[in-house]
């Protein structure tokens, strides 16, 4: 299995996912909302904003495992 790559971020970008994390960790029900080089060029970037406020946040990509791409009308159908 291949890690979570530039290639497969940029199949989830704008869409609500849980991230979850090498660390075993997991960021839940985010929205992917871009892509961004780190200084002089090293390592990639994962802008991601959290559903109820909008904040936006950074992650390297190299820490992050795996997406689990949500379905919203589930959600929205629950409560």
């Amino acid at each position: 299995m291949e890690g979570f790559s530039l290639n497969s971020a940029k199949s989830f970008l704008g869409r609500n996912v849980n991230l979850h994390l090498k660390d075993g960790s997991v960021i839940i029900n985010v929205q992917l909302t871009g892509l961004r080089k780190g200084d002089f060029g090293k390592g990639n970037f994962l802008e991601y904003a959290t559903r109820r406020n909008r904040r936006t946040a950074c992650m390297p990509l190299q820490d992050i495992a795996w997406a689990e791409m949500l379905n919203l009308s589930l959600l929205q159908n629950a409560g």
